[in-house]
């Protein structure tokens, strides 16, 4: 399979891009197959999706990704079925547990058994899609009808007013852990990671095993043209620190397990200590190079092209860029699409 290209647009800061829709269209005219959307505690993925869909007529609209716990399964499956009915087919519902801070944090929910609520969120939304039966629900996650604590005892099951335009829409995981990972592989349609090296293929081997024949891998790597090496590397070791380092807490962070099991444990905690002891420069400083390289594109314009051969071995069925610069996506679009 052809590598393909993705924009990853993430979710915003204190406002919208400025230049969104020219951004989306420029991306769909250079042959970008798929343009991504975030959420985490600010804006939405869904709402940004619906803009630019109506601004564009090819390209796919994917959530990367949208938090099982800032909607039930069935507003999940409305909100895609609806999007998908306005797109003309072009959704990618991509799902996440995201992490207990922003879960008991934002949510005000628990983070209590991360792989059974995917499991049992994932069935429910199938369910709405098919449409084939009202929609029903045993787990003890998201009991359709409830019939819990306060229960009026008049639910029934249901099944969507609206038609959905595919009862098949892809649904994508965003997983770091092996479990998660193999879960991914057995009841999804693609699997979004953080990180991925194609030079250490065995880290997540075991649990791609029962990948599905046509399951997509859509994979961020930061894309930096740099004469210097060193000095390009300096935004990807600015995400990796912040993430390893802050993006959780000193008892767990999904991040660190990560870089641990890709061969850098030692690293990882070292970076994380000078992240909580208010050392962020330090921290950053101290994330391996070599880390940083293996998962990014990053230097002269042949050494990049010399590196995408890697990438083209492995699993990974599409690779994101994470940049609103038009230049920067015609580049790279080049790079890879012409290679």
């Amino acid at each position: 399979m052809a590598l393909k290209i993705g924009m990853q647009l993430g979710y915003w800061g204190a406002g919208p891009p400025a230049d969104l829709i020219g951004v989306a269209k420029e991306a769909e005219s250079l042959g970008y197959d798929s343009i991504y959307t975030a959420e985490a505690w600010g804006s939405d993925a869904f709402t940004p999706l619906a803009w630019i869909g109506a601004h564009t007529s090819k390209i796919r609209l994917g959530t990367s990704v949208v938090q099982l716990s800032a909607r039930t399964p069935t507003a999940t499956a409305m909100a895609t079925l609806t999007l998908d009915h306005l797109s003309k087919g072009r959704v990618i519902l991509g799902l996440g547990v995201s992490g207990p801070q922003v879960v008991e944090g934002w949510y005000g929910a628990p983070f209590s058994k991360p792989l059974a609520r995917t499991r049992e969120y994932i069935d429910i939304v199938r369910q709405v899609l098919r449409r084939e039966a009202p929609v029903t629900s045993a787990g003890p996650h998201y009991p359709l009808p409830y019939t819990g604590e306060n229960a009026w005892g008049m639910g029934k099951p249901l099944r969507s007013i609206t038609h959905p335009l595919r009862a098949d829409v892809p649904i994508f995981m965003g997983a770091e852990g092996p479990k998660n990972v193999a879960l991914a592989a057995e009841i999804a349609d693609g699997w979004l990671p953080l990180y991925y090296s194609p030079y250490r293929p065995e880290v997540y081997a075991d649990s791609l095993k029962n990948a599905k024949p046509g399951f997509e891998i859509a994979q961020m790597a930061i894309f930096n043209v740099a004469d210097d090496v060193e000095t390009g590397l300096m935004p990807v070791k600015a995400m990796l620190g912040f993430y390893i380092g802050g993006m959780g807490s000193k008892k767990r962070n999904f991040h660190m397990e990560l870089m641990s099991r890709m061969g850098y444990e030692a690293e990882a905690q070292k970076i994380q200590e000078l992240f909580f002891e208010g050392k962020r420069a330090e921290a950053i400083a101290s994330v391996p190079d070599q880390f940083a390289d293996e998962i990014s594109l990053v230097g002269p314009i042949d050494r990049i092209k010399d590196r995408l051969a890697a990438w083209r071995e492995t699993p990974v069925t599409s690779l994101l860029i994470g940049t609103q610069d038009k230049e920067q996506l015609r580049l790279f679009a080049e790079l890879v699409l012409g290679g």
